[in-house]
């Protein structure tokens, strides 16, 4: 068989097929209370003094309502909510609980829409006892949602995975990983849920 050999200024065009991206609608319910820990400009602004070596303040003394109230995220128009990308996350992390489908694949497959989640809750203030640098002991006041639910858009590459996949992945997730504070990822039983609807 006679091979032909392609010239130089030949050029080899590949036809790729267009995306279909679809959409689909996720219900979180909850099965355990979320505890939400946004880091307040207070702690930012003692961290970024640190990193640049500035001298260390007095400590000033500790006021659990504002700790508490600067655990919140609030969600643009009222109400509260929490980091889109942790719900992606744990449902990345899933895949380590399913087969036929990798994180690698799974990250970009699909994406929620917006940089929070609306939670429906009301929240509470929970004091906890935390271990600190060099085992100090000291108390922690967050905000804790302890019936609480959420619902988002996903967009997703359906010639990857399907609404069915999307769902159970993050139905999974919401068993073995959870999200926010002491979540089952974090050895803990917060954070936990199960997803009601997909469509």
């Amino acid at each position: 068989m006679k091979k032909v050999k392609k010239t130089e200024n030949e050029q080899v065009q590949a036809t790729l097929p267009p995306l279909k991206i679809l959409e689909t609608t996720i219900t979180c319910v909850s099965d355990s209370s979320l505890i939400s820990h946004r880091w307040s400009e207070k702690a930012k602004s003692e961290m970024r003094d640190k990193q640049m070596k500035k001298a260390k303040q007095a400590r000033e003394a500790k006021n659990p309502e504002e700790e508490y109230r600067a655990s919140l995220y609030e969600y643009p128009g009222g109400g509260y909510g929490f980091p889109a990308v942790a719900f992606k996350a744990a449902a990345v992390d899933a895949c380590s609980h399913v087969a036929n489908i990798t994180k690698v694949e799974a990250r970009g497959a699909f994406h929620i829409d917006g940089e929070l989640v609306r939670i429906e809750g009301e929240p509470s203030m929970r004091e906890d006892m935390v271990r600190i640098g060099m085992g100090t002991a000291d108390l922690r006041y967050r905000a804790e949602f302890k019936q609480w639910r959420a619902t988002f858009k996903v967009r997703y590459n359906s010639s990857v995975m399907t609404a069915d996949q999307i769902a159970h992945l993050f139905s999974t997730a919401g068993f073995a990983i959870g999200v926010g504070e002491w979540r089952p990822q974090k050895d803990g039983s917060h954070g936990m849920f199960h997803v009601e609807t997909a469509g």
